[in-house]
């Protein structure tokens, strides 16, 4: 015997349903990249990235960025078939960059704690890279740039765990 609340839920799941078939049939795609990021890189070939340096974990030299948090960056732009073009500035300036939308992602000795959280959106702290000496670091991306933001963690996720 069909009771009303069963009844209420088998419309409710075939709503549901119909409005998921809905979402997909437009091709919308959650997370997202309002501003097109991680298509841009998939497409041009290159990844923006803007470093502050925080020895060791981001050492600067001229032009030359490396340490360990830099070379999470560039296996993170190889895996996506882009190469990274390195713009080394103060946190300021680089926040600047990911609100202007020259810069994809920024790095340096940002952590859970970052000022900038009303400007940049930050990953989730992660303790374990190396040169960090255990503290919570961060990695800054433009606002509302959330597919990057996932592809990122995931990556981050795999390399350093969590």
């Amino acid at each position: 015997m069909r009771t009303p609340a069963r009844g209420r839920r088998t419309a409710l799941g075939g709503v549901i349903a119909v409005l998921t078939l809905a979402l997909c049939a437009c091709g919308i795609t959650i997370p997202t990249d309002p501003r097109g990021t991680s298509a841009r890189i998939a497409e041009s070939g290159e990844l923006h990235a803007g470093a502050s340096p925080a020895a060791p974990a981001v050492a600067v030299d001229g032009e030359r960025v490396s340490g360990p948090l830099a070379e999470l960056v560039e296996t993170f732009a190889e895996r996506h078939g882009a190469e990274v073009e390195w713009t080394v500035g103060s946190e300021e300036q680089l926040v600047e960059g990911l609100e202007d939308g020259s810069l994809d992602l920024v790095i340096g000795g940002m952590t859970d704690r970052t000022p900038w959280i009303d400007r940049a959106s930050a990953t989730r702290g992660y303790t374990a890279i190396p040169g960090t000496d255990g503290r919570t670091t961060v990695v800054l991306l433009p606002l509302g740039e959330n597919a990057l933001q996932a592809e990122l963690e995931r990556f981050l996720d795999a390399e350093v765990g969590r």
